[in-house]
């Protein structure tokens, strides 16, 4: 586009947002006369919020950091949520790897320590801090027996806290197991 001066707009002209002139202090080079001007705007509108965004986004990243529990636990062992089921997870690789697809062999029994060889499991993971899950669909693929699952398709995209939830099922008991995970960078 052509720089045209006749079609100047007062100081403040914000067609820029609309066109992409980068001469809208100038003039607007479109001639779009609908996008707001410094006529139609308080002055230093834009100003406040540009701060009002950032703010917010400070806000959002400050609660990110806030949001992390103290004290979690990180063991590779727990009762589920209701206590129907002892449930432990061991990786393929130690350590946990980072953007690898790696597989898990899980572990279900009765709290009175009998395996659990029937149960259908589903897997889940996510990054609470981040508001993200895993980027692939973890699942049981194979039971072992006695109690063990192959777990294969897992994948963590970044170091940081996330959670792997495992809701089970075995005849009329359905319960979830949940374990919290610190990976490095």
């Amino acid at each position: 586009m052509q720089h045209d001066s006749s079609l100047a707009l007062p100081r403040g002209c914000n067609c820029a947002v609309r066109c992409g002139c980068d001469a809208a202090d100038q003039g607007c080079l479109c001639g779009d006369r609908s996008a707001p001007t410094a006529t139609t705007e308080k002055p230093g509108r834009r100003a406040l919020i540009r701060l009002a965004g950032s703010l917010a986004m400070l806000g959002a990243l400050g609660a990110c950091s806030a949001f992390m529990p103290k004290n979690l636990d990180y063991a590779a062992a727990r009762a589920s949520e209701q206590g129907a089921y002892r449930v432990s997870y061991k990786s393929d690789t130690t350590p946990i790897p980072i953007n690898r697809l790696h597989s898990w062999t899980l572990h279900v029994e009765r709290p009175d320590g009998r395996p659990v060889t029937d149960a259908t499991v589903k897997v889940d993971g996510d990054m609470p801090q981040h508001m993200h899950g895993l980027p692939t669909r973890p699942r049981v693929t194979r039971n072992l027996g006695n109690g063990d699952y192959l777990v294969e398709g897992i994948k963590f995209q970044m170091g940081g806290w996330w959670v792997m939830e495992f809701a089970v099922t075995s005849g009329e008991r359905s319960d979830v197991a949940k374990f919290n995970l610190m990976l490095q960078h």
